[in-house]
C-alpha cells in the first residue's frame, strides 16, 4: 500500500460567506417583520373585544418583540467571523504611511 496523502483542500464558490450588504438587508427585513407583528399586536389588543388573558397576550407581544427585533438584528451572520485585534507595533511614535496627510 502507498502512504496516504492528504488531498488538497479545494473550495468552492458555495463556501463562500454572504457578503455585509447581503446579511444587513437580511437583518433589517427580519427585524422589519418583527416590528410588524409588534404593531399588528398592539392594534389587535386595543380594536378586538377580547377576553383580558388573550388582550394580555398581545400587549406581552407589543411590548416584548421590540426587545427581541432588536437583538435579531444586532446579530452577526453565523459565518462571519468576530473581529480580530492584532497587537499594537513597537514602535508607535512613527506615523503610519497611509496616514501621513495629516501631520503635512
Amino acid at each position: 500500500m502507498k502512504g496516504w496523502r492528504r488531498k488538497p483542500v479545494v473550495h468552492q464558490v458555495t463556501d463562500a460567506q454572504a457578503s455585509l450588504t447581503d446579511d444587513i438587508g437580511r437583518r433589517e427585513k427580519r427585524y422589519l417583520v418583527q416590528m410588524g407583528i409588534r404593531t399588528l399586536c398592539l392594534i389587535l389588543a386595543v380594536v378586538l373585544p377580547l377576553p383580558w388573558p388573550y388582550r394580555l397576550l398581545f400587549i406581552a407581544g407589543a411590548i416584548f418583540l421590540p426587545y427581541i427585533a432588536v437583538i435579531g438584528a444586532n446579530e452577526r451572520g453565523n459565518d462571519v467571523p468576530p473581529p480580530t485585534f492584532h497587537t499594537p507595533e513597537a514602535n508607535q511614535s512613527e506615523i503610519p504611511r497611509h496616514r501621513r496627510e495629516i501631520g503635512s
